[in-house]
């Protein structure tokens, strides 16, 4: 089969296109062949050996749609042909709280979807939303399952809440905006482009702040809040997650699930005078896999896709999404 192979650490340039052995779906596993496969910015930080525990070779993906090829010895599911979809996360075990040490994700250590077969466990594969189209599904799973926990699992969002997302346009933080606006909350939402804002305010934004060109970006979010947000989904990290404390509402929610821009110098005042709750999460159960894939299952909510590439221009798109050039989700093409 063909597949994205990374042999060792160095930026994206290091991805290759490379015959590989076809898997063969063991005890418990199904083997599907790939169709679309679509990045993270996961796969990019991989590259340039900013991730834990890298294992070489790898072929990267976390996400993946396609159809079901083979069953291993013992696997049920869906059946040989069914459209499907993955769920990245194995092993998360039996407490929902909280993945059990040994769980992983898809792309790494295990081979991953930028190849024409992936096998994975059984109970990781769900069937494809019918509404939705190949590179629709395949653009949804690991952002959308990091976003429906941040959003509802660990930050209880209402529609009677004003929701901060800053740095909108990466796949995380464009699924937190859809499912914010699914259910009728207040949005606001931050970047340094004004293409990436005019995107948001087209998928419900009610709010978009460049936050280069705002004379104080944080103090114009306050008064566009009516007093601060009540709940803030982040993954900047840095400034803009201590400047979210500051300006959160008091009895907020402020959840993190990264820290793209390095690690934040926070005032504890700031949380312990407004009783705030400050909250980790990291991508998601198997119900929260299942609860997020209903959200789509009546084709009235569509994931933003940036653009869909063929296999062999992996390296190319993942050089884009290093430059953050990206509006949501680019998805390749693997086969038809």
């Amino acid at each position: 089969m063909k597949a994205i192979v990374l042999h060792e650490v160095g930026g994206p340039q290091n991805l290759h296109l490379e015959e590989c052995e076809t898997p063969v779906a063991g005890p418990g596993e199904i083997l599907v062949k790939v169709r679309r496969a679509a990045f993270n910015r996961r796969d990019v930080f991989i590259t340039q050996g900013l991730y834990p525990g890298i294992v070489f070779p790898v072929i990267p993906g976390s996400d993946g749609c396609g159809v079901v090829a083979a069953h291993g010895d013992g696997a049920s599911g869906p059946a040989v042909g069914a459209s499907v979809v993955i769920n990245p996360m194995f092993g998360w075990g039996e407490d929902p709280r909280i993945w059990r040490p040994d769980s992983n994700l898809l792309g790494m250590p295990s081979h991953g979807t930028f190849a024409e077969y992936v096998k994975v466990p059984a109970e990781n594969v769900h069937p494809k939303p019918a509404r939705l189209s190949d590179d629709q599904a395949a653009a949804i799973p690991l952002a959308g399952l990091t976003a429906y926990r941040a959003v509802f699992t660990r930050g209880q969002c209402t529609k009677d809440d004003v929701v901060l997302i800053p740095g909108v346009g990466g796949g995380v933080q464009t699924f937190a905006l859809l499912f914010v606006k699914s259910i009728g909350a207040r949005a606001i939402v931050t970047s340094s482009s004004d293409a990436k804002l005019e995107r948001a305010k087209a998928l419900g934004a009610d709010v978009a702040i460049n936050y280069k060109t705002s004379e104080n970006w944080s103090k114009e979010v306050r008064a566009q809040s009516g007093g601060g947000p009540t709940l803030v989904i982040d993954s900047v990290g840095g400034e803009t997650f201590a400047k979210a404390l500051d300006i959160a509402r008091p009895g907020a929610r402020v959840v993190t699930y990264g820290g793209t821009t390095g690690d934040a110098k926070i005032r504890p005042f700031s949380i312990f005078w407004k009783q705030l709750d400050v909250l980790g999460t990291s991508m998601g159960s198997p119900a929260d896999f299942s609860a997020m894939l209903e959200l789509f299952a009546d084709g009235t909510l569509e994931p933003a896709i940036d653009e869909v590439v063929a296999l062999a221009d992996v390296p190319a798109a993942a050089q884009r999404i290093l430059a953050g050039e990206q509006f949501g989700k680019v998805v390749v093409r693997v086969s038809d």
